[in-house]
């Protein structure tokens, strides 16, 4: 039997509610609408820790972040770690990831630095390499290609490439030619481009601001206070999500046109995504449990896929790699804590699916624990649930009340539904060993390098370690 091919293609904070799929109203977006059209479109994924390296970390390896210790950003992943790109790799693909990773120190805390992660474990199994942690330089930036400092030695641009103009743009190209070179045998391609993320330099091409309206019309979840940010906000993050959909028009076309298109399981998805003003919150903001940071666009087409269908069903993080591996017939290692739901993403209605999806942030920075914003809940089909450290919780009908703006805790018509769902999370933190406990009290969880040294279940062997490959 023909194996399939995956391309996975992640934008970085990308809100599902900015797009016209999920209920927008700013920008069309003909590509995404066009995957739609060839795929099933997922209602519930959520992020479940949006920030970008917890997720990153749950999409490698299938894996909580209590157990990886990627609970930061900016954080050496374990060399013991087994990814998706070990169990493709190990079944006779050809692997490769293009664009930003962030499951390294990278130039931390240097976000418009030259910064790479060595070859090895570091990459976590994956072949071909253009990639960087990282850096927000959108422009003529630098990808990595060979050894951590083997450019002394080497024509630096052979190691060190940068792409030539946009990132889009020059991401695209590295794609191309990764599936040029592969697309007689089996593959799987991810690719992460930064956009639209926040960055200090210049945000996209002024030809993606041509078309913007001046003013953008907002949801009454922003408040006054917030709304001249939030306006200045949208015409970077919308032109920036305008070069995301061309890319993606691009790798389609690139597919259709070698024939490629019918044999690939191909994916359109984000790490997270973010507040947008809602909730009075500043616009770039995400680490918060409300929608518009969890809920992320999740497109799959492909063989056996339904196309231009919707599903409710929930899918975490930890379930992408354990679902890709079984759609392509790639054995799933003993080291994943994800749920298959590959019969689920193929219609099958009977199929095993998550009832409840863990949802959590640890900290009030991004690269480092500081007291704040530390809250766990779950999320399901119709509710989510969220309780802040030092007790204070919210509840909200998401079918009723999907912009969150009515906490439903002290209803005492909800209490079933409160206590019901407080139960369900003090039995997944459980199984987690997550404490809830202050975030200071996990420093210990890294060194001074940055490397993970222990997680929620206690000291870890030295994070150098080699794969157990016996659990592949």
């Amino acid at each position: 039997m023909e194996k399939k091919n995956v391309v996975y293609m992640f934008a970085d904070q990308l809100a599902a509610c900015a797009l016209k799929l999920y209920g927008g109203n700013w920008i069309d977006t003909p590509n995404i609408d066009r995957l739609a059209q060839m795929g099933t479109t997922l209602d519930n994924s959520v992020s479940t820790f949006p920030v970008s390296s917890p997720y990153r970390s749950m999409l490698m390896t299938g894996r909580y972040p209590q157990t990886t210790g990627h609970i930061v950003n900016h954080l050496c992943s374990r060399h013991d770690e087994i990814g998706i790109a070990d169990a493709f790799s190990h079944a006779g693909y050809k692997t490769g990831y293009v664009g930003k990773w962030h499951l390294h120190r990278g130039s931390f805390p240097d976000s418009m630095a030259c910064d790479w992660v060595p070859a090895g474990r570091s990459r976590l199994g994956w072949d071909y390499w253009r990639a960087y942690n990282q850096h927000m330089i959108y422009f003529d930036g630098p990808v990595h290609a060979g050894d951590w400092l083997s450019d002394q030695v080497e024509p630096h641009e052979v190691n060190r490439p940068q792409w030539r103009g946009y990132e889009t743009d020059g991401l695209w190209e590295f794609s191309k030619e990764f599936l040029s070179e592969n697309k007689d045998d089996p593959f799987i391609l991810m690719l992460s481009p930064h956009q639209p993320h926040k960055t200090p330099g210049v945000f996209a091409p002024e030809k993606y601001y041509e078309n913007l309206p001046e003013r953008f019309e907002l949801p009454p979840s922003v408040p006054e206070e917030q709304v001249e940010e939030t306006q200045e906000m949208l015409r970077h993050y919308l032109a920036m999500i305008l070069t995301i959909d061309e890319m993606l028009g691009n790798l389609l076309d690139f597919l259709e046109e070698n024939g490629l298109m019918k044999n690939t399981y191909f994916v359109f998805t984000s790490d997270h995504g973010t507040q947008l003003g809602m909730h009075g919150l500043p616009p770039w903001e995400k680490q918060y449990p409300y929608e518009e940071s969890l809920k992320t666009p999740f497109i799959i087409s492909g063989p056996g896929i339904a196309a231009g269908v919707r599903s409710d069903m929930l899918m975490a993080p930890v379930d992408i790699m354990p679902t890709l591996c079984s759609l392509c017939s790639v054995s799933i290692p003993k080291t994943v804590e994800g749920m298959d739901l590959s019969q689920k993403v193929l219609g099958e209605d009977a199929a095993d699916e998550r009832e409840a999806a863990l949802t959590m942030n640890y900290s009030n920075a991004y690269g480092s624990l500081k007291e704040g914003r530390q809250w766990r809940g779950i999320r399901t089909k119709t509710h989510s649930y969220i309780r802040h450290f030092g007790g204070c919780c919210e509840l909200y009908d998401l079918q009723v009340d999907p912009l969150q703006m009515n906490n439903l805790a002290d209803d005492p018509a909800f209490e079933p539904v409160f206590q019901g769902l407080e139960k369900t999370l003090g039995e997944q933190l459980a199984e987690r060993g997550d404490t809830f406990c202050a975030c200071k009290e996990l420093r210990s969880w890294f060194d001074s390098e940055r490397r993970v040294v222990a997680n929620a279940f206690g000291p870890l062997p030295h994070p150098e370690t080699e794969p157990d490959w016996s659990l592949l």
